[in-house]
């Protein structure tokens, strides 16, 4: 039975891989920097506090590992705009020590979780495949793709078995509103609340959606069968506006009796107008493909948030 260390675990998309981890039979240990998981974790994962950063004690956690899946992320692309250098200093420095330790212990697989919807930049083309060009406009997204290029140098010198994935725009239930990313449970907040709704532009972004429990899949399908050195969109390969998620959600909105309104600012420099994945690889070499459809989701998104109000 492998064993796999998920850093990062407890968090919105690091449960459900989680999850999925425990089901096809691997022990899972989970490593956070809080002293207990803020959600609890599934039956059956080991959850240890710790800094990642501190090498003794990412050690001591990766004995016994033969897979390491790194989720960790301290800032998000709204608030690396914020403060570039934390940005930095608090996200390189740790994950490129992972990759070194992992390469030292002889760590079978590292798959290092990127961002699918931040390292494209403005799109040449769409639906964006892994040999799209990779200028990307945040912070955020220039510290992912410069930690994808730590572990390619990683893998090319020294063979460090890295598998990089980059994900679309995840949304699902419990997903932490009004904290700079996940546009569908601000929305949907905002709503229950009643609160404005603010659009950058007519019609706001172009972005993918994904279910989290899509995104979990998809990353799982990589760790099982992608190849070490190489790269994968995880997408739907749909582009949904901020004002269709809105269309969306006014309907489910008005059949429970609520109304929202939408206040409309001038379109933001820093914004990409559009991103969406093309996610061939991933499904040509392990056969994973989205299965939830947005309607699907955000209804599920809805009556989970509607049940908690």
């Amino acid at each position: 039975m492998s064993r796999c260390c998920v850093i990062g675990g407890a968090g919105f998309i690091g449960r459900h891989v989680t999850r999925l981890l425990l089901r096809s039979g691997r022990e899972v240990v989970v490593l956070g920097r809080s002293k207990q998981a803020a959600t609890p974790l599934s039956t059956g994962a080991q959850y240890v506090c710790g800094d990642y950063a501190d090498e003794a004690a990412l050690r001591k956690v990766l004995a016994g590992c033969s897979e390491v899946i790194d989720l960790a992320y301290s800032t998000v692309p709204q608030t690396s705009f914020a403060d570039p250098v934390f940005d930095i200093v608090s996200n390189l420095p740790a994950s490129v020590g992972l990759m070194k330790t992992a390469m030292h212990m002889g760590i079978s697989k590292l798959l290092f979780v990127s961002s699918g919807g931040t390292v494209y930049g403005s799109p040449q083309h769409l639906p964006i495949d892994e040999e799209h060009p990779t200028r990307p406009v945040s912070p955020y997204g220039i510290t992912k793709l410069t930690l994808e290029n730590y572990g390619r140098m990683f893998h090319d010198i020294a063979e460090l078995p890295i598998i990089i994935v980059r994900p679309g725009n995840a949304y699902g239930e419990e997903q932490r509103p009004f904290a700079g990313q996940g546009f569908i449970a601000t929305a949907v907040h905002s709503i229950l609340q009643a609160k404005e709704i603010t659009l950058f532009g007519a019609q706001g972004t172009i972005r993918d959606y994904l279910h989290v429990e899509d995104i979990a899949s998809g990353i799982v399908a990589a760790l099982d069968d992608g190849k070490p050195g190489a790269t994968y969109n995880i997408g739907s390969g749909q582009g949904s506006s901020n004002l269709d998620i809105l269309e969306g959600l006014r309907v489910l909105a008005d059949a429970d009796g609520f109304s929202f309104s939408t206040r409309i600012l001038p379109a933001r420099r820093f914004d990409v107008t559009a991103n969406v994945l093309d996610s061939r690889r991933l499904q040509q070499c392990s056969g994973w493909q989205a299965t939830m459809t947005l309607a699907a989701g955000l209804e599920r998104v809805w009556r989970h948030a509607r049940e908690k109000k």
